[in-house]
């Protein structure tokens, strides 16, 4: 458990998909999560993926399921959604930049580096149609704090979270030369 919180992460998010074996094949072999936990049924499959710490994602594999999940941008509005996407933490640069690569490799389409300015990511679809983003800290988000809302809603200025203003740290020059090569993108 953090101090921050009074979970120490995701458990599992349970997902849908209509076909484990391309979901076992993305997860697995293109993202590299290690595949911790299997139940079969005669009705269902549920599999479980390590996404780090005790986290990690699920999937249940209902016969004929149609997920019914409409393609969209991460991060841009689409009607009758709860969901937006899942962003999955890379531990350096190095990893977030080897990941894209794979991923370009494997065909699948993922975007230009982000700059969030606490973060950086990447965005990319996974074989269900489920929005994914890849992200690195450029903060420590146990101790520090990296406002940039011009306009915060009043439960943000009445009390606001303890805490520095961070201010990113930058990756060095030669990663983020690689990340430039890459394609990073000016913040949003």
């Amino acid at each position: 458990m953090s101090s921050n919180s009074p979970f120490s992460g995701v458990n599992h998010l349970a997902m849908v998909t209509a076909d484990m074996d391309k979901t076992v094949r993305f997860y697995r072999d293109i993202l590299g999560c290690k595949l911790i936990a299997t139940i079969g049924t005669d009705r269902f499959r549920h599999y479980f993926f390590s996404i780090g710490q005790h986290n990690t994602i699920a999937f249940f594999e209902w016969p004929g399921v149609d997920p019914g999940v409409p393609e969209k941008p991460a991060g841009m509005p689409s009607s009758g959604r709860q969901f937006d996407h899942l962003s999955f933490n890379m531990d350096s640069y190095e990893e977030l930049l080897g990941l894209q690569k794979r991923l370009r490799a494997a065909g699948v389409e993922v975007t230009r580096i982000v700059d969030h300015q606490f973060i950086h990511s990447i965005y990319f679809d996974d074989p269900n149609g489920i929005a994914l983003e890849a992200s690195v800290w450029l903060m420590d988000p146990e101790t520090e704090v990296s406002y940039h809302d011009p306009n915060p809603v009043a439960a943000v200025t009445e009390k606001p979270v303890p805490g520095p203003q961070a201010k990113p740290r930058k990756p060095s020059d030669e990663i983020l030369r690689e990340a430039v090569a890459a394609g990073l993108a000016p913040p949003d």
